[in-house]
């Protein structure tokens, strides 16, 4: 468990009190744990740089996208009459719901720099290296994740030749056209061991994307029609990098600490992320901008819907929990793979290219239980540490955090303290849905009443739902 950070630690006296935030963070890295030596380090401002075709001009100074680009693949309005047309006499591929989201986070640049679904060199590298290189040669930046596309033997067959591919969302649509394209085995036994370390049954995302895709991986330039929607009433939190880098200029952020959680916000949550603006504050930043993020692609069955989180979340802001002020509530378009260690790095070099200059993360970060034995599938301290040594994140500042519990003696969340662990409860992601679910609340303090309102009334609505369709 991490005990604290650089940002927990006391200031050199040797530095002046009008020393800048970037030099107060470096001189307390000579405090910090080993492994987070190499990323402290603020990205400052940079001189502009040339930008390639179809990339957007990034006026936010607090960190460069990765590649020194950001990638926008979604075509000019006065081209999409024309591509509609190309598109009718090309070869289709209809895509999943999670294909979707993927072309959606492509298209929007999150993964910058890549421009589309991975050709097999992409490939490759992300699945065994855990980075790519840049194309220039001039390194490499973090990657993960495989973004890929798969198809069948039929699909394949009527590709052919042809160069380019129209892409249809589920409902049959046009959604855009994956151009140059090359077409590649997909080994998938390997693909889940090195993402997951197990093959075992049960993996959420494997049984959803994988199990049952094409055995062939296509691979290619993408350019989307238009602007992905979802149509949900929820497609105004969906930011994208370049909003959000509009949206902290406009706020006149000079730091921007992202924190991505796929379940709802409880006090130990907003305890954590006050915490961290407290501290950045004293280090001497004028206005730090949290970017609270959840996670808005395919999460497993149990977890709580991203309509009733992102309720919950603004009835959290609504409630004073989190200052509105100084907060910035945007949905992550990306599913979810429950792959510890290997995906946070995902989710943390994302954020990267919306702006963010630290990433807050703390125990077991996007990880899960076992899928057939009653312990944790990763260690829950190994996120944290991986990221602080991942390749191509170096600019990004990791920020650990102390675990939060609840105090019985206080009476509300506070951060562990070992020497009293008698008086302290940890009310986890179960327990929290069973007290939901049961219509019992939570210890006082624990979640604010507006929000936890929300999570009753949901599960009440499937306690309904579940009554109607009940046999007699």
């Amino acid at each position: 468990m991490a005990t604290s950070t650089h940002l927990h630690l006391p200031i050199p006296p040797r530095l002046s009190a009008s020393a800048s935030p970037t030099a107060r963070l470096r001189a307390s890295a000579s405090l910090a744990h080993p492994l987070l030596l190499s990323r402290l380090r603020l990205a400052a401002p940079r001189p502009p740089r040339a930008r390639r075709a179809m990339s957007v001009t990034v006026r936010s100074s607090l960190i460069d996208p990765d590649g020194g680009a950001l990638v926008d693949l979604v075509a000019a309005p006065e081209r999409r009459a024309a591509l509609r047309a190309e598109a009718e006499a090309l070869p289709r591929v209809r895509l999943a719901p999670v294909d979707v989201e993927w072309a959606h986070v492509l298209a929007e640049g999150w993964a910058s720099p890549l421009r589309g679904f991975m050709r097999e060199h992409e490939y490759l590298q992300s699945l065994h290296f855990n980075c790519i290189r840049l194309p220039d040669g001039a390194g490499v930046v973090n990657m993960s994740l495989p973004i890929v596309l798969a198809i069948g033997d039929r699909e394949k067959e009527e590709i052919g030749a042809s160069p380019d591919v129209a892409l249809q969302g589920p409902d049959g649509g046009i959604l855009a056209i994956l151009r140059r394209v090359e077409i590649y085995p997909h080994n998938k036994e390997e693909r889940i061991a090195r993402t997951w370390g197990t093959t075992a049954p049960g993996l959420p995302y494997v049984d959803e994307a994988i199990a049952s895709a094409g055995n062939w991986l296509i691979g290619g330039d993408l350019e989307v029609l238009e602007p992905i929607k979802y149509n949900d009433g929820l497609d105004h939190y969906r930011l994208s990098p370049q909003q959000l880098r509009n949206e902290f200029d406009k706020r006149g952020a000079d730091a921007v600490f992202a924190f991505q959680l796929r379940n709802p916000v409880h006090n130990g949550h907003a305890l954590l992320m006050n915490d961290t603006r407290r501290r950045l504050l004293e280090m001497g930043f004028k206005n730090p901008i949290l970017l609270l993020h959840p996670l808005g692609g395919f999460t497993k069955a149990d977890d709580v819907p991203l309509p009733v989180r992102m309720e919950q979340h603004s009835k959290v802001l609504e409630d004073g929990v989190l200052d509105p002020e100084t907060t910035i509530v945007s949905i992550f378009p990306s599913p979810m793979h429950y792959a510890g260690p290997t995906e946070v790095q995902w989710h943390a070099k994302a954020r990267i290219n919306a702006g963010a200059n630290f990433y807050i993360v703390g125990r077991d970060p996007a990880g899960m239980g076992h899928p057939t034995e009653k312990r944790d599938l990763y260690n829950p301290d190994h996120g944290k540490k991986v990221l602080s040594m991942a390749p191509g994140l170096e600019k990004l500042n990791i920020l650990p955090f102390k675990v939060a519990a609840y105090d019985t003696v206080a009476k509300k969340m506070a951060f562990f303290e070992p020497s009293r662990s008698k008086d302290f409860l940890f009310i986890s992601g179960t327990k929290m849905r069973a007290f939901a679910k049961s219509g019992e609340n939570p210890p006082d303090g624990f979640m604010c009443p507006g929000g936890w309102k929300v999570l009753v009334d949901y599960y009440n609505s499937l306690q309904t739902e579940e009554a109607a369709v009940a046999p007699v």
